[in-house]
């Protein structure tokens, strides 16, 4: 963490800033540990570094105040690096603005409860949680449930319902205000345990003085995000499956032993006792990927599962398969080497029930090193096979008799 906070560099904000001071303590202190700059477009957060337009001039002093505690908070939650965090995860699939679109709904949200006016018209939480079709009973509770990340992965779950909700944006005047952190500014930033340690400090000095965001209390679920995506636990779960174990071979001696016996032979002395050496896995690992044509993983997710799985594969050289199934399995692809592309164009039927006796059968004839199952667990289980099993699963259930079971999703 820096030695002392940086302070203010701006004219543009001063006064803004002095007044903030009187009426949320909590934001003022957070406003301390960032960087305040005077520029020529619009006013934006980069990193810590928060820059205002000439179009901040145009506002009465309580928008002002309202837009400088707005940005504030884009920089203590850490809106900045997280978006860039998610950019890496979706890949070409990321929308900066979807991004934004949450965070600054959780941010008004906020603001709004703590007393401040915001430059009207603005994005909520309650209204795009409505919009979006996930409404919540009131903004407390929104706030609570929902952190940036999630909400941002759940708005990208569904390509037609984004369109919909960017052109409703556009309504409430919203525009991006979140960028990259600033290559040229040669100050270090804050971990996320400095920053969230000084909003629990801030909101604590908040609470005291019963102004700002200190009455709210650390509601907030964005003071808290998701600390490691679920593709991270995936990844570590499938390697650890894959990983090469040596079996013992009783027809090969160890290589300590041979070195022993002919240091052995050499002196004239009595032969060691005879060591069992390892025989490595001379057949490539297997994959089988087990898909719930009737379960509730939505494409996004899937997407992500698939493109994880195939990580995973290539880095390890696994055969992969994949069953799709209900009540039975209905078709079987061997996904590598090229066999990702052709899943993307094979369609697959969807609805029915669901049953795993077929599945694990035909797992079972395939020998896996490990068998991952995408599907919402409802239906009675087979009896536990002899391979590892993978649960991944969009919803949160009661642990199976057997297995692992991931929570995969924006809820993961």
């Amino acid at each position: 963490m820096r030695a002392e906070p940086t302070g203010a560099h701006t004219r543009r904000a001063a006064r803004a800033l002095a007044h903030l001071g009187e009426v949320d303590p909590a934001l003022a202190v957070l406003g301390l540990w960032c960087r305040h700059r005077d520029g020529d477009g619009a006013t934006v957060t980069a990193g810590e570094v928060i820059t205002y337009g000439p179009a901040f001039d145009q506002l009465a002093l309580p928008e002002q105040v309202g837009l400088v505690a707005h940005h504030i908070l884009h920089v203590a939650l850490r809106h900045s690096p997280r978006m860039a965090g998610l950019r890496e995860r979706l890949g070409d699939g990321f929308d900066p603005s979807l991004y934004g679109l949450a965070a600054d709904g959780i941010i008004n949200d906020t603001l709004i409860l703590a007393g401040h006016a915001i430059p009207r018209p603005a994005v909520t939480l309650t209204d795009l949680l409505q919009q979006a079709g996930i409404p919540e009973p009131t903004p407390i509770a929104a706030l609570e449930r929902w952190d940036a990340d999630r909400l941002a992965m759940a708005l990208h779950s569904d390509a037609g319902r984004a369109k919909r909700l960017k052109d409703w944006a556009k309504t409430r005047g919203f525009a991006e205000d979140l960028g990259a952190g600033d290559p040229q500014d040669d100050a270090k930033p804050q971990s996320a345990a400095d920053w969230r340690n000084q909003m629990l400090r801030a909101i604590e000095a908040g609470r005291k003085a019963g102004q700002g965001i200190g009455r709210l209390g650390a509601i907030l679920a964005d003071l808290a995000p998701a600390a490691t995506p679920w593709e991270v636990h995936l990844r570590r779960l499938l390697a650890l499956a894959l990983t090469d174990r040596p079996q013992t071979s009783w027809r090969r001696p160890s290589g300590a032993w041979v070195a022993r016996m002919a240091e052995a032979e050499r002196r004239g002395t009595p032969a060691p006792v005879y060591e069992p050496g390892r025989l490595r896995q001379s057949q490539c690992p297997r994959i089988v990927i087990g898909l719930d044509t009737s379960s509730s993983i939505d494409p996004q997710t899937l997407r992500l599962f698939l493109a994880e799985a195939e990580g995973i594969t290539r880095r390890t050289g696994a055969e992969a398969h994949l069953l799709a199934f209900d009540e039975a399995v209905f078709q079987e692809l061997r996904l590598d080497p090229d066999g990702w592309q052709a899943l993307t164009r094979t369609p697959l039927r969807s609805g029915g029930g669901t049953d795993y006796g077929d599945l694990f059968a035909r797992a079972a004839a395939i020998r896996p090193a490990v068998l991952i199952v995408l599907t919402d667990l409802d239906a009675p289980l087979p009896p536990a096979p002899r391979f590892p099993v993978i649960w991944a699963t969009p919803t949160d259930t009661p642990p199976p008799g057997f297995g692992r079971v991931l929570q995969i999703g924006f809820f993961g």
